[in-house]
């Protein structure tokens, strides 16, 4: 049975639907317009490609390992799956996901993809360090260029909240998976109440002030705890994964609700 969505959750989505009719969405705190959106993450994101992972250690005390290896348990990869890992990034998922979908008879299909041409090289150069060649394409998660009921799994992480339009994101994850698929959406979320005070302090004080020492990019990682404050809460984000088509949809709260794993399924 699902729940029934509070209050807060009821506003958030009409608020999502209300800014994607009008061509308008917000980039951390400020409303722009869509395309504009598209323009500033890409800045975000080719600035701090070449510090993403010590920042993403740093900021997280090393936890984001920890959400990543929850969820590639959660995904039950077979040998001779395909796999799509969106906003793959550095790709840390997506070497974790090729080991599993390969033995030694069955070679899986392992795809990494980013709409950030810097952050898709990063990744590149990092799992051809350990010998790990996977097939990678720069495209937008709104229009992924793959055929209908093309994957096993299809996986997110600490990505969808920088998509302009989460719903048609979501619709396109979709319509690639297999029917008996399922998508993995791992991303910040709402923390518990109790700790919400401390967590603010964290995120609009320590974070952009490491961002400064290691990155060299304060406004970035300002940015990015913004975003986290704007994405929709878990049940919010699970009605916009359902009315996406998905089923059966459920999520998994990690350290308190700092991240959240959605798992829906294509029947």
């Amino acid at each position: 049975m699902h729940k029934i969505m509070n209050n807060n959750s009821s506003d958030k989505l009409d608020s999502h639907v209300h800014q994607t009719e009008k061509h308008t969405t917000h980039f951390g705190f400020n409303q722009v317009s869509t395309h504009e959106k598209q323009k500033k993450v890409a800045e975000v994101f080719s600035s701090v490609a070449k510090s993403y992972d010590i920042m993403n250690d740093v900021m997280s005390m090393g936890l984001h390992r920890l959400w990543k290896k929850i969820a590639v348990t959660h995904a039950n990869i077979r040998a001779g799956d395909k796999i799509l890992d969106i906003a793959s990034g550095t790709g840390d998922l997506a070497e974790q996901f090729s080991k599993l979908a390969a033995n030694h008879t069955t070679k899986g299909e392992v795809w990494m993809t980013d709409i950030n041409e810097n952050m898709l090289n990063e990744g590149k150069k990092r799992l051809l360090d350990k010998g790990i060649i996977l097939p990678t394409l720069v495209c937008n998660a709104e229009e992924l260029p793959f055929e209908d009921n093309y994957f096993n799994l299809v996986s997110v992480s600490f990505g969808l909240r920088n998509m302009t339009n989460k719903d048609t994101a979501l619709k396109e994850m979709y319509r690639v998976l297999k029917p008996g698929g399922k998508v993995m959406v791992l991303e910040f979320s709402k923390i518990h109440a109790s700790l919400s005070k401390v967590y603010d302090w964290y995120s609009f004080n320590l974070l952009p002030f490491m961002g400064k020492i290691i990155a060299k990019d304060e406004a970035s990682y300002r940015y990015l705890a913004e975003s986290i404050r704007m994405h929709p809460d878990q049940e919010t984000l699970k009605t916009i994964m359902e009315q996406a088509g998905f089923n059966k949809v459920v999520y998994h709260n990690m350290s308190a609700g700092i991240a959240a794993l959605h798992i829906g399924y294509k029947f």
